[in-house]
């Protein structure tokens, strides 16, 4: 029997629970994830001991496959880990990216997400400048297409020819930064993807469209706060825990 959560960043939503030995639980994670028949979710965390680090995660998406970061993932499951009793309100955890540094405050989270880097910034694809950039894990990001209209039949070629989530992003006059995922393992658009924000704010930053601190608006429409730091990016907004129940494994 599993005592579990569900937690919702920013439109992302996690089952998560925490115990004591690592396993492969893809196939739980298509059971927990799937919105007619288990919990729904766009993912499943699940938190482990660590020796040197508060604890360490599995990650996997909706579809059983696993992923090395997610950005709203780690900002859930830090709450859930000091809701709990897992960590302090500052904590490092590991990810299949590397190490995590979070901070939490009521319910406003900040995770210091990996190093950004730019893979490819010469891509172009359906008459669009796109670059390629991994921060934690691979996304395609293009400031050329139409906010109101995501074709999402292209984003499914481009995920599959590019292995790579697909992010089409607007700023505005304000500095605020409108963005659009469409997710690897979901395979489809999400409310919100936190590193496909990361990675718009983080070619904004680059071609100075905005400044070091900047507001990012997902589908969702909620407020998420993202800045550079020495070369990291700093991502922070609110988290919500949904309800906990049991599950029998």
């Amino acid at each position: 029997m599993l005592q579990i959560a569900k937690y919702c960043a920013s439109g992302n939503d996690f089952v998560i629970f925490h115990t004591l030995n690592g396993a492969d639980r893809s196939g739980l994670a298509r059971i927990l994830c799937d919105r007619q028949n288990g919990i729904g979710a766009d993912g499943l965390i699940i938190l482990l001991p660590h020796e040197t680090y508060d604890f360490e995660w599995e990650f996997y998406n909706a579809d059983g496959s696993t992923a090395s970061m997610c950005g709203n993932g780690s900002r859930a499951c830090a709450h859930y880990a000091h809701r709990f009793g897992l960590a302090e309100a500052n904590m490092e955890f590991l990810t299949g990216a590397g190490v995590i540094k979070a901070s939490v405050e009521e319910n406003m989270v900040q995770s210091d997400l990996t190093p950004p880097f730019v893979i490819n910034d010469e891509i172009v694809e359906y008459e669009m400048r796109w670059w390629l950039i991994d921060t934690g894990v691979p996304h395609l990001v293009t400031f050329d297409a139409d906010m109101g209209n995501f074709d999402i039949e292209m984003a499914r070629t481009l995920r599959h020819k590019y292995n790579a989530n697909v992010n089409i992003a607007h700023v505005q006059s304000n500095g605020a930064i409108q963005v659009r995922t469409y997710e690897r393992g979901v395979e489809d658009e999400t409310l919100a993807c936190g590193t496909g924000m990361a990675a718009c704010f983080y070619r904004a930053s680059i071609e100075d469209s905005v400044a070091d601190n900047a507001r990012v608006y997902p589908k969702s429409g909620e407020t998420l706060y993202l800045g550079l730091d020495e070369g990291t990016i700093t991502f922070k907004g609110e988290v919500k825990g949904i309800f906990e129940t049991f599950w029998r494994e």
